[in-house]
């Protein structure tokens, strides 16, 4: 088996061990409540519910976009395309407007809600990976530890905090949804969901994905990444890269 074969595993294997022995956080499971088409094509790097709709950005230099998209159907309704230079990442929600990043350009866009026509850019260091819309803050990934927050009218970073678990950092931290105070993460090349406590940056307990997939075996590329919450229903929607259907899930509690 190849080094890259194992990487997944490895990975999975060092979110486990984070957590030492007596402070392991809970490890929760899950069911399948509905199954719902996905775009086969969509490097999916944003992913959010709102309004009845599902919104998504991608990714991959010439494929990057922001869209629209009926949840029943998998239809695109709408979408807008970025220049070939840039690299799609994180999507959130702001008022009447859409946030998105991009990798590793340190430029992120604003697009009209409605529209999805780009009012505005703005700039950040380092690389961009997930973005998610708190009470008082935007929560921006980076690929590292860290979260950072972000001033929701000026986008400019106020603050950051490490993400433990049990202790140790959480690296690889992509995809954010933020839910009833908690923000969701996913973990790149993991089948884990960790929720994430903003006061503390500790992981309080894992959604464990193993076999959420119903399609066959997935390569390196189409892992699991994309959270998205109803807040009027309380429904969770999970997705990943070049997934060809979308999940929604109930969480069941650890005992």
């Amino acid at each position: 088996m190849t080094a890259l074969a194992l990487l997944p595993a490895l990975l999975l294997a060092a979110c486990a061990s984070a957590d030492e022995p007596g402070r392991a956080a809970p490890v929760h499971g899950y069911e399948i409540v509905a199954t719902h088409p996905h775009d086969r094509g969509a490097f999916t790097q944003g992913f959010l519910f709102h309004d009845s709709h599902i919104y998504e950005s991608t990714g991959r230099h010439g494929e990057s976009s922001v869209r629209r998209v009926d949840l029943e159907t998998g239809e695109v309704l709408a979408r807008t395309d970025l220049p070939f230079q840039y690299f799609g990442e994180g999507l959130t929600v702001r008022g009447d407007q859409l946030v998105m990043l991009t990798w590793r350009s340190g430029v992120g866009f604003v697009f009209d809600l409605d529209t999805l026509e780009p009012e505005a850019a703005f700039r950040y260091r380092g690389e961009g990976w997930g973005l998610t819309t708190g009470p008082d803050a935007l929560y921006m990934s980076d690929g590292t530890a860290q979260i950072r927050r972000l001033d929701p009218d000026t986008l400019e970073e106020t603050g950051r905090f490490e993400v433990t678990a049990g202790g140790a950092p959480l690296d690889r931290i992509n995809e954010l949804e933020w839910i009833e105070g908690e923000i969701w993460a996913n973990v790149w090349m993991t089948d884990r969901i960790a929720r994430i406590d903003p006061g503390t940056g500790e992981v309080a307990s894992w959604i464990d994905l193993t076999g959420l997939r119903q399609d066959g075996p997935s390569g390196n590329d189409d892992v699991l990444n994309g959270i998205a919450w109803d807040a009027e229903t309380g429904r969770v929607f999970v997705t990943g890269k070049l997934w060809p259907h979308v999940y929604e899930i109930a969480v069941i509690e650890a005992p």
